[in-house]
């Protein structure tokens, strides 16, 4: 979790900074096989989350659609969408920092952990977090970060009066 969350504290340096960040390793070796960060705003595309991201090019480097055998590490707990598609991947465990209850002081959330996601499913996954949620949540908190968040609301709320 260390490692994933440098790796996503990087971001916090450019001009796109985002506290979201996810790896996938082996589960019995450790070895990393992909990480990404949120790409929601540069791909326009609201499923660019990093969860999603990353079993995307996990499953494209294995050439399958199963992560059996995998980790999935993320710098928050994922949203419905995200742990749905872990699910999806059968990713044998979830391991999360920071809550979506910290995340929410910032920005927009569905507000259904990843246990309650997982205990609704028939696909068996272990969800363990917050692990490092300290760590993982001061990404949040970043100058860089919680000035990104501002414009983040401005221009939604730009934009919801564009659209009226």
């Amino acid at each position: 979790m260390l490692e994933l969350a440098t790796f996503t504290a990087r971001s916090l340096k450019s001009d796109r900074p985002v506290p979201f960040g996810c790896s996938i390793v082996d589960t019995s070796t450790g070895e990393l096989l992909v990480r990404a960060v949120n790409a929601v705003g540069p791909q326009v595309d609201p499923s660019a989350h990093a969860e999603v991201r990353t079993i995307r090019l996990a499953t494209k480097k294995l050439k399958q659609v199963s992560l059996k055998g995998y980790t999935l590490y993320t710098t928050c707990e994922p949203c419905p969408m995200c742990m749905s598609a872990a699910l999806w991947a059968g990713v044998d465990r979830v391991v999360y920092g920071a809550t979506i209850e910290q995340c929410n002081r910032h920005c927009r959330q569905i507000q259904i952990g990843a246990r309650e996601v997982a205990k609704r499913s028939d696909m068996p996954c272990v969800v363990d977090g917050p692990v490092m949620g300290e760590a993982c949540y001061a990404l949040f908190t970043h100058p860089n970060m919680l000035r990104a968040f501002a414009l983040w609301t401005t221009s939604k709320t730009k934009q919801d009066e564009v659209n009226r």
